[in-house]
């Protein structure tokens, strides 16, 4: 690998001072004069006609400045791609915890007394939870106008639930089982789960007195939340901004508009600024998180192990609504089938509307539950033909040259020797005692494109100031920019500040997700700060008289080659008569042939007495370009392990008569430090990558494959298998007793 200066050394997060002394403004820190707070009126019901709602006590009350319903928002739509989400419902409500009212006032005390005198009269329906339920022809229709929808994919020739249905694959699967030797099939299932970020929802609107519409989010995407806003409430992009904040956690659940829309509305009737957070019961309730899945996997495959066809088809409970997803679908359900070179392979995924929590994006979105499903039945089959379930695996990964399963191409592959170095950190193989297990599982994720701007500006003082309309919601992406701009300027990394870009400056920023944050941030960083020094080589050019093929910039000083003549940067900068600054506008959404391989593998003790799974170890193998900041991407790694592991043993929201009724932290529970087992990391390194540093994503990779290592493991240790999400100890009891072990 080339070798840098900053590139590769673990340096100081640069936001990292402003948040841990409390410095970072955060959206539930912004105050504006005049500002009122939201709170909304929530439904108790899954399912329910509204028959009447009376808000003339709330109206009254001292300090309350606007009261709305669904009929002052009546008609409006919106969403992340599939506009079909009201601000509030208009005459039925389809899920406990849709919005029914809102309310502005003074304070937030003022605000719950005034939702509390709300009173609404509902007529209770049947809910339908069950996504297999809601498919029937005779369930009755949550959408029933769903083709009129803004974005639908499809339109649908007949309207049902199933709203969006995507299908992946190659061969022909009946021929690939006519020619297998056994074949399986098997059901596996997930939770809903929420991706738990320290910061809630939360928005500030304001409408100033030019009557542009002002705003801070908690959201990640902020010229995505422009566009959205302005089509579902009809006004040009020009009379929106969205304004930086820091955002305190994501994991994939902070791109959607949420409370925004309804904000608004809020800010429009007060005539006043409005803020509106989130509690987390309202988080827990009516937030976007994880989807629900059901899916089936059916396979073939020949005696000596080789993999002939594939069959799966994975079931998504979309709750409610659609709109909290970017492309409607969730594209890494076509990860059920993993990096196997399968010939005759078939993948469905449906989404499926019901009277639940819409989901949204969580961390590889499809992807969890899918891997869960597919390497979970891999090692079924392994058991079945009696083969190692590492030696089955390497039998049937794809090689350089060779399609996956759901035919992508890529090049350098490194899916073997991620395995094969993710076995030997774990010491698989060797022996092991009674009622402990190993298991392992795989995934690949190629980094995501879209498109980004940054600006590079030198200053007097010899530092330089990095633009860019991204948002670091935790990853370090401010990091990274620091990284390539002090590389590529001969700059140590404290002389580089970041200051974000409101939605004004650049014409577009695709936003933080899909593991694309370093793919483009890093490209146009580099570019921009290209463009810098040269602008700075043509300021010393003029000044000096130098030919600009013969400058050379470092520590600050611009020299002539060959020479010892120089001149300060800060000079030049104070006396050339303009600001010297360099920009870069990168848009990359090239389907790449470059992928990052991840292979995990969990040793478990499970005591048959009471269930009780303890997590031993677990071993982490990445395959990887240039690391930009070794300690941001081992916190990457461990992160990602951490919350697959609570999705794998204990995470779960419980819905019970389609409302949740885990609503605190006290009862959701997700992983701690005594939780937490020994983790190792090897990194297999790849000449192969994105960019001009050649790097791979890191973000979602390392999550997905997490709970079915754990599966793997658990039914290695005690000879049964728990097919659902989350492995309580519940479950591994009762699948004990039925299996009599």
């Amino acid at each position: 690998m080339v070798s840098y200066n900053v590139i590769g050394q673990p340096i100081v997060r640069s936001d990292g001072f402003e948040k841990v002394t409390g410095r970072a403004q955060y959206t539930g820190d912004i105050k504006l004069p005049g500002m009122l707070w939201g709170k909304s009126l929530r439904s108790p019901f899954a399912h329910a006609r509204i028959i009447s709602i009376d808000t003339s006590r709330a109206a009254g009350l001292p300090g309350v400045h606007a009261v709305l319903t669904g009929d002052d928002t009546r008609g409006v739509r919106y969403g992340r791609r599939l506009f079909d989400v009201p601000p509030m419902a208009e005459d039925h409500v389809l899920f406990a915890g849709e919005r029914v009212a809102a309310v502005a006032a003074e304070s937030i005390d003022i605000a719950q007394k005034a939702i509390d005198l709300i009173e609404v009269e509902y007529d209770p329906l049947p809910a339908i939870t069950d996504p297999l339920e809601s498919m029937k022809s005779d369930a009755h229709l949550l959408h029933p106008n769903v083709n009129d929808y803004v974005g639908l994919p499809k339109k649908l020739e007949n309207v049902s639930n199933v709203f969006v249905t995507n299908t992946w694959g190659k061969g022909d699967v009946d021929t690939g089982f006519a020619q297998a030797d056994h074949i399986l099939e098997r059901t596996y299932t997930t939770p809903l789960v929420h991706q738990a970020y320290l910061e809630p929802h939360s928005c500030v609107v304001s409408i100033d007195e030019d009557q542009r519409i002002q705003i801070w989010a908690a959201n990640k995407a902020p010229f995505a939340l422009r566009q959205q806003l302005a089509a579902a409430i009809g006004v040009d992009e020009g009379r929106i901004r969205l304004n930086p904040t820091y955002i305190g956690g994501d994991f994939g659940g902070k791109g959607s508009p949420m409370d925004v829309p309804l904000v608004y509305f809020l800010a429009l009737h007060s005539k006043r600024p409005v803020r509106m957070v989130m509690d987390y019961v309202e988080e827990f309730t009516a937030a976007n998180p994880r989807h629900p899945s059901v899916t089936t996997v059916r396979s073939g495959v020949l005696n000596d192990g080789t993999l002939v066809a594939w069959d799966a088809r994975i079931i998504f409970n979309s709750g409610a609504y659609g709109g909290f997803k970017p492309g409607v679908n969730l594209g890494g359900a076509r990860d059920v089938a993993g990096p196997y070179k399968i010939p005759h392979t078939s993948v469905e995924a449906i989404q499926v509307y019901t009277n639940s929590v819409p989901g949204g994006h969580m961390r590889g979105p499809g992807e969890p539950q899918g891997i869960f499903a597919g390497e979970s039945h891999l090692d079924e089959i392994a058991r079945i033909l009696e083969m190692d379930p590492l030696e089955f695996r390497l039998k049937n990964l794809v090689r350089e040259g060779d399609e996956t399963a759901t035919g992508s191409l890529y090049r350098d592959v490194k899916a073997k020797e991620t395995l094969e170095a993710a076995a030997v950190a774990a010491r698989y193989g060797t022996s092991l005692e009674e009622n402990i297990g190993r298991g392992m599982a795989m995934g690949a994720r190629a980094p995501g494109g879209g498109e980004t701007h940054v600006g590079v500006i030198f200053q007097s003082d010899g530092t330089v100031v990095a633009r860019t309309p991204i948002l670091d919601q935790g990853t370090g992406t401010y990091t990274t920019v620091n990284q390539v701009v002090a590389e590529e300027l001969g700059l140590s990394s404290d002389k580089v500040q970041i200051i974000p870009w409101d939605t004004d400056a650049v014409s577009f920023d695709t936003g933080i997700g899909g593991s694309r944050g370093t793919r483009v941030a890093s490209q146009a960083a580099y570019g921009a700060a290209q463009d810098a020094k040269q602008k700075l080589f043509q300021a010393v050019s003029e000044m000096r008289g130098w030919d600009l093929a013969n400058l050379i910039l470092k520590d600050n000083k611009v020299y002539k080659k060959n020479t010892e003549e120089y001149i300060d940067v800060g000079f030049v900068v104070q006396n050339c008569g303009f600001e010297i600054r360099g920009t870069s506008g990168i848009e990359d959404r090239e389907q790449l042939t470059v992928t990052a391989f991840c292979a995990q593998i969990a040793e478990v003790a499970v005591d048959v007495e009471t269930g009780q799974i303890k997590l031993l170890r677990f071993t982490s193998a990445h395959d990887v370009g240039q690391v930009l900041n070794p300690i941001g991407h081992q916190g990457q790694i461990n992160g990602g392990v951490v919350q697959g592991i609570g999705y794998a043993l204990m995470e779960e929201l419980d819905v019970e008569d389609g409302r949740v009724s885990n609503v605190t932290f006290g009862d959701y529970k997700i992983p701690t430090m005594a939780d937490i087992p020994e983790l190792r990391t090897v990194l297999v390194q790849s000449e192969n990558g994105v960019g001009p540093y050649k790097i791979k994503g890191i973000g979602e990779n390392t999550n997905t494959a997490v709970a079915a290592a754990i599966a793997n493991a658990v039914e290695d240790a005690i000879g049964v298998r728990v097919y659902s999400l989350p492995i309580t100890a519940e479950k591994v009891l009762a699948a004990l007793r039925e299996s009599n072990v």
